[in-house]
């Protein structure tokens, strides 16, 4: 579950980068050829221009000495243009002003006829366009014509200027298919960029990928590395406090219950040497072994009482609570003060969490704070049940006391148990003042 938390997230970014990456290179493709398109069209106008300056420098000299033979100079004049070709797309072109063919390379077959009428496929009027354009003193003009080397209607850019001293129109024109071809080169170089770059994304990706899952399956390895030892500890925790409550219990019986026992035993036995002598203080032995055995009977049942709350079972967890604050405040001299909340019935693990850890707070406060005063505080309400304890005591160190594997053990074992139903547990402690609290959510409080 964490490497695909991790894992998911990682791979839609990526794509969010893949996607990114792809628009602005569309957009920049197409910034770039916005950019480019005016340049080079004006570097082939520029072209335009000399090609048709070239063209009449060379015929110049024919109209500017034809002395009186007109006629002769426009032959070698539109002979001369016609071998002055540059591909076989690009040539020379003439026209009188009323749209007659006067030389075409590409089309001899329509010389000496009008094209006035001539319109490309878009409908447009070419000749009196060019005718026109060279009146008004020369430029370009955008038309389809037909294309030598393919045989298609192409679009074509021309420029025409006048030759005044013969009524002509001559111009030449350029095909432009190769601004196509060069915004079909900046979109190739582009597409061959992004997915250039995409293969660097995919191939940084996958090792992102590889590294999240070889930490995700690192973390996992270690988290139950550390699960199993929690586990394994929390085991010898369990062996280690069965084996101090059992202990607990024998001191208790050898040097309680068993002393009592042998006490009661040598006063019976005195009462008995009594009787049998008829003494008259046999009787007072009696109460005195009466008075021993109603001692043992409470030592035995406090030793029940740890073992096993039967408290709760009767009176439930407030009342339990309640009186096990008064006994422990009548053995140990302690001033109790106790706040206890009505609680409806609740799970008994929940009764019992709850039960020990006030149990073993207040065993603690008892051999260790030198507290005057002592106060317990069960509440209940929408949020869970709150048990607090505060004490008047010396106080300790919480961290160096948890580091110590036996003196820490009760601490530990309030803990686990409350964090163990899905509770919370948190102690401060400070000269003067050290309170508990434990609180278990109202989840965990639903009777089945």
């Amino acid at each position: 579950m964490v490497l695909l938390l991790a894992a998911v997230p990682l791979v839609l970014a990526i794509a969010a980068v893949v996607w990114v990456v792809r628009q602005q290179s569309d957009q920049l493709a197409q910034a770039q050829i916005a950019a480019m398109q005016p340049i080079l069209l004006q570097a082939r106008k520029d072209e335009l221009q000399h090609f048709v300056q070239s063209g009449r420098r060379a015929v110049a000299h024919l109209y500017e000495q034809q002395a009186g033979n007109q006629a002769q100079a426009q032959q070698q004049a539109l002979e001369l243009l016609r071998r002055m070709d540059f591909g076989n797309d690009n040539y020379f072109f003439v026209y009188d002003l009323q749209g007659n063919s006067l030389m075409h390379p590409r089309l001899p077959d329509l010389e000496g006829h009008s094209q006035w009428a001539l319109r490309d496929s878009a409908g447009a009027p070419i000749i009196q366009q060019l005718v026109h354009q060279a009146q008004a003193g020369g430029g370009f003009v955008d038309y389809m014509w037909n294309r030598p080397s393919t045989g298609r209607d192409e679009h074509k850019l021309g420029y025409v200027e006048l030759v005044p001293e013969w009524g002509w129109v001559m111009g030449t024109g350029l095909y432009l298919d190769h601004l196509q071809e060069t915004q079909a080169l900046i979109t190739r170089s582009t597409a061959a960029a992004v997915r250039k770059t995409r293969q660097q994304i995919l191939w940084i990706a996958s090792a992102a990928l590889l590294l999240v899952a070889a930490g995700g399956l690192a973390l996992n390895w270690y988290e139950q590395r550390a699960a199993d030892a929690k586990l394994r500890a929390m085991a010898q925790k369990v062996v280690h406090s069965q084996e101090d409550e059992r202990s607990r219990v024998a001191r208790e019986l050898h040097d309680g219950i068993s002393q009592q026992l042998v006490s009661v035993k040598f006063v019976a036995e005195s009462a008995l040497l009594q009787l049998e002598r008829g003494n008259t203080d046999a009787p007072g032995t009696l109460r005195q072994g009466i008075s021993l055995l109603q001692g043992l009977v409470r030592d035995v049942r406090r030793i029940s009482h740890d073992l096993r709350p039967t408290l709760l079972d009767d009176v439930g967890l407030a009342s339990a609570l309640a009186q096990t604050a008064r006994e422990f405040g009548e053995r140990s001299g302690i001033q109790v003060e106790v706040q206890v909340a009505e609680v409806p019935p609740i799970p008994e693990a929940a009764a019992t969490a709850m039960f020990r850890v006030a149990q073993e707070a207040l065993g603690n406060i008892e051999k260790h704070a030198g507290a005057q005063h002592v106060q317990l505080q069960l509440s209940y309400g929408a949020a869970g049940l709150a048990l607090q304890l505060r004490d008047d005591g010396a106080g300790f160190d919480v961290p160096a006391t948890l580091r110590q594997a036996r003196s820490g053990l009760g601490l530990t074992n309030m803990r686990e148990r409350i964090e163990m139903l899905g509770g919370s547990f948190s102690l401060a402690s400070a000269p003067g003042a050290t309170v508990l609290t434990a609180q278990l959510p109202a989840a965990v409080l639903k009777m089945d």
